[in-house]
């Protein structure tokens, strides 16, 4: 990769939905600590994209790099590696419902090498702290309003230290004023040296947070500047 700041390098790369081409061309370069809106209409490709960031979907033609690892020369099980380099998020939570929300934490991080208990406990403290339920590790899922339960999200995605957080319509269930409080959140995560991607087809996140804009249009990525996106937002 070009230089150690650079999460995501993508250069002349097509993304597939099975074999239909989503995106062509893509050219994208993410570094640490940025924030940015991948925006476009429902059915645009944003999700498509991130699935082939993640190992989701197969990485085809293009060069492609994500946190370290070539997407062109990735094997299925190096996925969970790669995965340990990245948080996603998702619009409906994903929870467990029959377990706490500590339980929630501690189940991805044993499914992803976490042993001891002592560290996975003090791991947990740490991110619901970083994500204002520091007293709320005891709840189940079902006693959380949507913003807490997708704060657990967050949460869970933190748990490994990623460089990289994929948040995939995550304001898409919730109110304006918790989107906007959910937004803020992730935005404070990037400035704390992680690259966050944010999908959303809703153009009202971008008055709060001044961001670089990134556009799933006609199967093109078009980068559009966050004063651009501001206009749009405004109308």
């Amino acid at each position: 990769m070009a230089e150690s700041s650079t999460i995501i390098e993508l250069h002349d790369a097509r993304i597939f939905q099975q074999e239909n081409l989503v995106l062509n061309h893509v050219d994208l370069t993410v570094h640490a600590g940025e924030f940015i809106y991948l925006v476009g209409r429902t059915g645009s490709g944003k999700s498509s994209l991130m699935r082939t960031l993640y190992g989701d979907l197969p990485f085809k033609e293009g060069e492609g790099h994500v946190a370290g690892f070539d997407l062109r020369k990735l094997k299925r099980r190096q996925v969970p590696y790669l995965r340990r380099k990245i948080g996603i998020v998702f619009q409906d939570f994903q929870l467990l419902g029959d377990r706490s929300v500590n339980e929630n934490l501690t189940f991805v991080m044993r499914s992803t090498g976490w042993k001891d208990q002592r560290d996975m406990d003090r791991k947990v403290q740490e991110v619901l702290e970083k994500v204002g339920l520091g007293n709320k590790g005891y709840k189940m899922p079902h006693e959380l309003s949507g913003g807490e339960q997708q704060r657990v999200s967050i949460a869970r995605a933190l748990v490994n230290d990623p460089e990289l957080v994929l948040a995939d319509e995550p304001t898409g269930n919730l109110d304006p004023e918790t989107t906007a409080e959910i937004v803020e959140l992730l935005y404070t995560i990037s400035q704390g040296g992680r690259c966050v991607l944010m999908a959303t087809h809703d153009y009202t996140h971008m008055k709060k947070v001044n961001a670089r804009v990134v556009r799933c249009e006609d199967g093109k990525l078009l980068e559009m500047g966050a004063a651009r996106a501001g206009e749009q937002a405004a109308q």
